[in-house]
């Protein structure tokens, strides 16, 4: 079994060089609807997945100075409370429960769901602020830790979010940033955030350790095709197909 969990991180991770959409709207339902592995732990072991993965992200983004790092700062002050929040509330719940399951599932379709819809409109609000302009919010500041707050819940509860859900949010509070800054900022705070709510998932059990690994031996070589190819095939075709796989794994879970 491990050859085709490295099978499924190679090709979660060429998607993921593809698109710069994060794994846990991919890896999460695959190991849940594909291998029928508990919801928790596929959450709780994709969510360090993640924060391994990313981090090549952030040393090449970082690299190249494409990472705001106050805005990470203001992201953070809002998502690790909530990450805390909703670990706790994690451990007052039995996981293992037909109730639970069923609850972590139906969060997790409407999450991929409002990804799918966020990965859509990406080049809309791209265009939108280009040609007509976008009023910033004049509380950005504020924006900023509310955004990291509603990213912290739903990704410590889904592992999804920080992706799609986040790039698209900051283009709506930072329109004249570009699109790498953007990019570069979500991915480094992405990185502490599936770390620390990871870890708090593998306190409470959530975690298997062999199958991150599995993942990663093929995720990682994975990633670096992907980002080599993503200059060479359209990106349009691609975003589609993505929107695609989103609203159907999303719907499965939640007619499941």
């Amino acid at each position: 079994m491990g050859i085709e969990y490295s099978l499924s991180g190679f090709v979660v991770g060429l998607l993921v060089g593809l698109t710069g959409v994060g794994g846990g709207s991919l890896m999460t339902p695959l190991l849940v609807i594909i291998f029928k592995i508990n919801p928790a732990v596929a959450i709780g072991t994709d969510l360090l997945y993640a924060a391994i993965t990313k981090s090549f992200g952030v040393m090449s983004h970082n690299k190249f100075g494409h990472i705001d790092w106050r805005i990470v700062g203001r992201l953070l002050v809002g998502s690790i409370p909530a990450s805390i929040l909703m670990n706790l509330y994690i451990q007052d719940i039995d996981l293992s429960s037909e109730s639970t399951i069923s609850f972590i599932e139906m969060s997790l379709g409407v999450a991929l769901i409002f990804t799918s819809l966020a990965v859509l409109s990406q080049p809309l609000i791209i265009n939108k602020t280009k040609k007509d302009g976008w009023k910033p919010f004049k509380h950005k500041n504020i924006v900023t830790i509310l955004l990291g707050f509603v990213l912290g819940g739903m990704v410590t509860l889904t592992s999804v979010g920080a992706g799609a859900l986040g790039v698209t949010a900051l283009l709506l509070i930072y329109p004249r940033m570009k699109i790498k800054n953007i990019i570069g900022t979500d991915i480094a705070h992405a990185v502490p955030l599936t770390l620390f709510a990871g870890l708090g998932h593998y306190q409470l059990g959530n975690v298997d350790l062999v199958l991150l690994g599995s993942l990663l031996i093929g995720s990682i070589p994975g990633i670096w095709i992907g980002s080599y190819l993503s200059s060479k095939i359209n990106e349009d075709k691609l975003r589609y197909i993505l929107v695609l796989i989103l609203v159907g794994v999303g719907t499965e879970l939640l007619i499941n």
